[in-house]
């Protein structure tokens, strides 16, 4: 319900009068006096989402429109108006003939851009964003809203494109986009031209073509068959390297690349032309979810198990819940692609909501890599080849024969080059033994205790948590001085390598630099997951190391996880390349892998999650900060019937968290009673932050 600006919320009664929203006994002048502002005639009540994150602010506020300001005062533009005493930022949300509250309204300041930056559609969507999350309207508007830049709204605009300057339907396909591959592809093609709103689940083939990989050049032939059918679409990918390998695919087709690294002007600039009609194609990471692109036809989002679509501000929504609920208010077609399939993918099949889009068995024995494990630790201790290497028979011989046809690549779970050591006698994990930060000289206080690692051969243990440099560590339980390596990183492992293949040059890719491409040529390319570079023609074989790593997190989604890098590592290969991947092979994961069946490893693993009451099959939502606090929330939050409150228990850094699990049909009325104590902890100025999120990645 909207709340009258002139009534003031309990926070706000704690002010004096003169401070209060509204309070001014005169707001605008004397009435009838000189100098008094006047209401609009048409329409004169603002309705105003004040710029505020606080969770009982989270409602219009009801403003009177001066008549000075009527023309510039439109649905969805910037204004500044007086709340609690205080100028306040916000959105001019809609006008309305009259207010429900009796009494005096204050006017609207100024408008600070008569520009609709705010279109009925985002607004709708950032409501419901902020419902499902538990979170505030005001917070999902920074996310999806670029800030205002005025020179740049001040340059003139190119004309809009009339409907009949789309793509005639010959032009949909892109030739070598692949979708004559899965059965249902040309359909699902022909319903986007059609002005239908197809909604799929789409298991991408693997390979590389010509241009590199193929699943760029079948979502730019599905985006041209969006535009014939006389709308638009946003295509939402994990990062920049994915942007610029859509933006080649799409080519002429006007369309606009949207990504962290532009400057705030050319942000703000690309984002007006969607706004402004002017394009109608926007490509980016996860802010492009909330493009101004109208009408909707089309969302895509690739990879959608990648936790960069994890937005990390609040409320932390999910990239592939917003595209999905936008879809769905839009009536628009939703594209969910990647080589493997989240739990989140398979549930949307499983509940008819979208249908899967699979490639032809044939066509997937003919450009799938040839798949091999490894075995486990105890092979590399006997293998002679493996202590020189670290590597097993089966893998050196298979980079040795790659190297002879092209590139090969090595993916490494871990960056740095030794980020974990233990006692060389002992094996116990090597700690810090300095005193923890701010606690003074060592022996007065806490011990640190964090791991130590090493940067290089030649350098001393360091601690990862402090950064003290530990060249005196010696074992707490054996008294040995010497470490051994628990992981090896990366550039370890390039290291070794290039010694054992003095002939072959050796690429790194990381965190600390990420190649986007390799040639053709022999080289040995060591790669962190999500780092690899795509090579020209593909890579000749790979290796995929320390499988135990990746499968030994303590983390719900660590299956789902490393088989989603593990294909698109091994994805970049050519066909039928030779894949080794160090794991047993009597893991589940291992053998979706080497049958390369992500579909029936994720309904696998949502019938599992289903059984023990994990996302997606129940609705989550985890509650961390201060014990006191934590537990003051949990007491005073209205949960559903069937809600089920586990922990709090403590966690890093003396905070404690606490989760809530619902079953799916309960997880808007959880959504509403954490945001109602929210916003009551706000209304009594709590002192203690407690972070809320709803279905978290990092959930264990």
């Amino acid at each position: 319900m909207t709340e009258p600006i002139s009534e003031p919320s309990p926070q706000e009664a704690l002010l004096p009068a003169s401070g209060r929203a509204g309070g001014s006994p005169r707001p605008g002048g004397k009435p009838g006096g000189k100098g008094a502002r006047q209401p609009a005639e048409r329409l004169p009540v603002a309705r105003v989402l004040i710029d505020s994150p606080l969770p009982h602010l989270d409602r219009p506020f009801d403003y009177l429109v001066p008549a000075a300001l009527d023309a510039d005062a439109v649905p969805g533009c910037r204004v500044r108006v007086r709340f609690a005493g205080q100028p306040a930022d916000g959105y001019l949300l809609e006008r309305v003939a009259r207010s429900d509250h009796p009494g005096r309204l204050a006017f609207l300041e100024r408008v600070v851009s008569p520009l609709p930056v705010l279109t009925p559609e985002i607004a709708g969507l950032a409501r419901a964003v902020a419902d499902r999350y538990a979170g505030t309207m005001s917070d999902v508007l920074r996310l999806a809203i670029p800030p205002r830049h005025a020179r740049v709204e001040a340059e003139p605009g190119s004309p809009a494109p009339r409907a009949a300057e789309a793509p005639a339907p010959p032009d949909w396909r892109t030739p070598g986009d692949g979708w004559d591959a899965y059965p249902a592809g040309p359909s699902f093609l022909r319903a986007l031209a059609e002005g239908r709103s197809p909604r799929a689940v789409w298991t991408a083939l693997p390979g590389i073509g010509p241009d590199g990989p193929s699943w760029p050049l079948a979502v730019a032939s599905a985006v041209r068959a969006t535009l014939a059918g006389g709308r638009g679409a946003v295509v939402v990918v994990p990062d920049g390297k994915d942007v610029a390998m859509m933006a080649r695919a799409l080519g002429a087709t006007p369309h606009v690349a949207i990504t962290a690294d532009l400057g705030p002007a050319e942000r703000y600039r690309r984002w007006l032309k969607l706004l402004r009609g002017e394009v109608r194609v926007a490509v980016g990471t996860r802010p492009v979810a909330f493009a101004p692109v109208h009408p909707l036809g089309l969302a895509v989002i690739w990879d959608d198990g990648d936790d960069l679509h994890a937005e990390r501000h609040a409320p932390y929504p999910h990239t592939r819940e917003v595209l999905t609920l936008r879809a769905h208010r839009a009536r628009a077609g939703l594209l969910v692609g990647g080589y493997a399939r989240t739990a989140e993918a398979a549930l949307l099949v499983a509940s008819g909501w979208a249908h899967p889009l699979v490639p032809a068995r044939g066509e997937l024995r003919a450009r799938a890599p040839l798949i091999r494990p490894a075995g486990d630790d105890a092979e590399l201790a006997r293998d002679e080849a493996a202590r020189a290497a670290r590597l097993p028979t089966v893998a050196w011989q298979a980079l040795k024969r790659g190297l002879e046809r092209g590139p090969v690549l090595v993916q490494v779970p871990r960056r740095g080059y030794l980020p974990a050591l233990a006692c060389l006698r002992c094996r116990a994990p090597a700690r810090c033994g300095g005193p923890a930060q701010g606690s003074g000289a060592p022996g007065s206080g806490p011990v640190c205790s964090g791991p130590l690692a090493l940067r290089g051969g030649h350098a001393a243990p360091y601690c990862r948590w402090c950064g003290r440099i530990a060249g005196d560590w010696r074992c707490p339980r054996c008294g040995c001085p010497r470490v051994r390596a628990i992981v090896v990183g990366a550039r370890r492992t390039a290291e070794e390598l290039g010694r054992a293949f003095p002939s072959v040059a050796v690429k790194t890719s990381g965190r600390d630099g990420v190649l986007a491409t390799v040639g053709a040529g022999p080289a040995l390319v060591v790669a962190t997951p999500g780092a690899e570079p795509v090579p020209e023609g593909g890579y000749a074989a790979a290796v995929l190391l320390d499988g135990w790593a990746l499968l030994g997190r303590p983390d719900l989604r660590a299956a789902e996880e490393t088989l989603r890098r593990w294909m698109n590592a091994a994805a970049l290969a050519r066909p039928r390349a030779e894949i080794v991947v160090c794991a047993d092979g009597a893991v589940p994961v291992v053998q979706a892998l080497v049958r390369w069946d992500p579909v029936t490893f994720s309904e696998r693993e949502l019938g599992e999650r289903a059984e023990l009451g994990f996302p997606p099959a129940a609705r989550m939502a985890s509650l961390t900060g201060p014990g006191a606090a934590v537990r003051e929330m949990l007491a005073e939050t209205d949960l559903p019937e069937d809600a089920q409150v586990l922990g709090p228990v403590p966690i890093d850094g003396g905070l404690e968290r606490a989760v809530i699990r619902v079953p799916r049909r309960s997880g808007a009325a959880l959504a509403r009673a954490l945001k109602a104590a929210s916003g009551a902890r706000s209304v009594r100025k709590a002192t203690d932050v407690v972070r809320v999120q709803v279905d978290p990645l990092d959930l264990i």
